[in-house]
C-alpha cells in the first residue's frame, strides 16, 4: 500500500498560496484524516502516541533546564540544586524530565511487547520494526549521557563503570574509553561532551528517526491484532473495509488515552517523584566525589536487565559481548522468525510459551540487574551460602531464557514445527 498525498486547497487565498508551493496540509491530512488505520485496534496500541507525547515533554523541559544548568564538574550538581530550590517552578520542570525518562522507557517496552504480540516486525514492516530498534538504541543512549549530567554519585561512578566497557574492545579500548572521557577519569571533557550529545546530536538523531518510523509504518499500513493486510479487502473507492480513518476515530481516542497517562505520571510528579529511589536513586543527591566509591553500584531500572547480564558473565570481554548481542538480536528476529502468522491470537502454543518466558526472563533480570533479588535469596538461602554466586546462577538461567527464544522461534518456523490456527480473511471486532 503505497501512501498517496492528495492536494487540499483551502478556500482562504494565503493558505491556498502557500498549499500550492508547501502542501503542508495535504501532507498532514494523508496522515491523518485520509490515513486509514484497522477498526479492530486495542489498548496495546495507545502506546505508539504515548512514545511521541513523552518525547515531546523531554524536549520541552529539557529546554528549560539547559538555561540554567552549567555542563563542568565543579558547578554541575550544584546548578541542580539551584533549579530545584531557586529557578521558579524548577523543581518541577526536573522532575517532569527525570520522571518523563522512565515513563519513556515504560511505554517503549511495552511498544515494543506489542510488536511482539502481534508480529509487527514481520513482511512487509521489517524495516518500522528496525527504525524502532534504532530509536530504542538511541533513547539509551540518550538516557545514559542524561543520567551523567547532575554529576551525583551515581552519575559519576555509573558513567565510569559503563565508560570502562568500552576498555573491553580488543587493541582499541583502553585509548577509546580515553577518548570517550576526555581524561583518564570522567570530568569537564565528559560532562561537556555528554551535554553536547544530550541536548544537541541525539534528539536531533531521535526526531529524524520518529520520522522516518512513521513514514515507513504509513506507508505499509498499520498492523492489527489479528495480522491481516487490511488493504487486500476495498470497497469501491479504493478505501479498506476493515479500516477508518485515523482522524477523527483513534486521534479522540488518543486524546482520552494521553489525559489519562498525563493524570497517571501527575500523580509521580507531586507525590513520589523518586519512586522510592526507582526513578531517581537516594546516591544521586550528594554531590559526585571521586574518592568515596556507592556500596552497589547499579543503572538505572531500565538498563538492568542488560547490567544482569553484564554481571553475571565472568569475563569482562564476553559480558560486554553478551549485552550487545542481547540488543543486537532484536534487529535480526523479522528473519529469524519465519511464521506464516503474525499474530499470538493464531500462533502456536509453542511460541506463546516461548514468548512468556523470553517476556519474563526480562524482567526477571532487570530485577537481579538493580541487586533485588539478594535479599530474597538470603531469606531461604543456608547459613554460610554465597548469595552472589546463587544470584548469578539466576541471572545466567535467566539469560538461557532470554536468548533461547530467538533460537526456539528459528527452529520452530524455519523446520515447519508450529502449528497454527486458521486466520480469518477479514479482521474481528474483539
Amino acid at each position: 500500500m503505497s501512501l498517496k498525498i492528495q492536494r487540499i486547497y483551502p478556500k482562504n487565498r494565503v493558505l491556498a498560496w502557500t498549499e500550492k508551493r508547501l502542501p503542508l496540509i495535504s501532507f498532514v491530512a494523508a496522515h491523518t484524516s485520509r490515513y486509514y488505520a484497522p477498526k479492530n485496534f486495542n489498548v496495546w496500541y495507545y502506546f505508539g502516541v504515548l512514545a511521541l507525547v513523552t518525547l515531546v515533554n523531554q524536549l520541552l523541559t529539557g529546554i528549560f533546564l539547559t538555561m540554567h544548568f552549567k555542563p563542568t564538574a565543579a558547578e554541575a550538581f550544584a546548578s541542580v540544586e539551584y533549579i530545584m530550590r531557586d529557578v521558579e517552578w524548577g523543581w518541577l520542570i526536573r522532575y517532569m524530565h527525570s520522571t518523563g525518562a522512565s515513563l519513556f522507557f515504560v511505554v517503549i517496552y511495552l511498544h515494543m511487547t506489542r510488536g511482539l504480540l502481534y508480529g509487527s516486525y514481520k513482511k512487509p514492516r521489517e524495516l518500522v520494526w528496525i527504525l524502532g530498534m534504532l530509536i530504542y538504541v538511541m533513547l539509551m543512549a540518550e538516557a545514559f549521557m542524561g543520567y551523567v549530567l547532575p554529576w551525583g554519585q551515581m552519575s559519576f561512578w555509573g558513567a565510569k563503570v559503563i565508560i570502562s566497557l568500552f576498555g573491553a574492545v580488543p587493541y582499541v579500548g583502553d585509548s577509546l574509553s580515553q577518548w570517550i572521557m576526555g581524561d583518564y577519569v570522567p570530568g569537564d571533557a565528559t560532562l561537556n561532551r555528554f551535554f553536547a550529545l544530550h541536548v544537541v546530536a541525539i534528539p536531533l538523531a531521535l526526531l529524524l528517526l520518529v520520522t522516518l518510523h512513521v513514514l515507513a509504518l504509513h506507508e505499509v499500513g498499520s498492523n492489527n491484532p489479528d495480522g491481516i493486510e487490511i488493504h487486500d479487502s476495498l470497497d469501491k473507492d479504493g478505501n479498506p473495509l476493515d479500516g477508518i480513518p485515523f482522524h477523527p476515530y483513534y486521534s479522540a481516542e488518543d486524546f482520552l488515552s494521553t489525559t489519562v497517562f498525563l493524570l497517571i505520571a501527575a500523580f509521580i510528579i507531586f507525590f513520589a517523584p523518586t519512586v522510592g529511589g526507582l526513578f531517581l536513586e537516594h546516591d544521586n543527591f550528594a554531590a559526585a566525589n571521586p574518592l568515596v566509591t556507592p556500596e552497589h553500584i547499579k543503572p538505572v531500572w531500565y538498563f538492568t536487565p542488560y547490567y544482569a547480564m553484564l554481571r553475571v558473565v565472568p569475563d569482562k570481554v564476553a559480558g560486554v559481548a553478551v549485552m550487545g548481542a542481547a540488543i543486537l538480536v532484536l534487529f535480526a528476529l523479522p528473519w529469524l522468525d519465519r511464521g506464516r502468522v503474525k499474530s499470538i491470537r493464531y500462533r502456536g502454543r509453542g511460541y506463546k510459551v516461548a514468548l512468556a518466558i523470553f517476556l519474563l526472563s526480562f524482567v526477571l533480570l532487570g530485577v537481579v540487574g538493580m541487586g533485588a533479588s539478594a535479599s530474597l535469596i538470603a531469606r531461604f538461602a543456608s547459613v554460610g551460602a554465597d548469595i552472589n554466586e546463587i544470584e548469578n546462577w539466576i541471572g545466567r538461567f535467566l539469560m538461557l531464557g532470554y536468548f533461547g527464544f530467538f533460537g526456539f522461534v528459528w527452529i520452530y518456523t524455519t523446520f515447519g514445527l508450529e502449528r497454527t490456527k486458521p486466520v480469518p480473511k477479514r479482521v474481528t471486532s474483539t
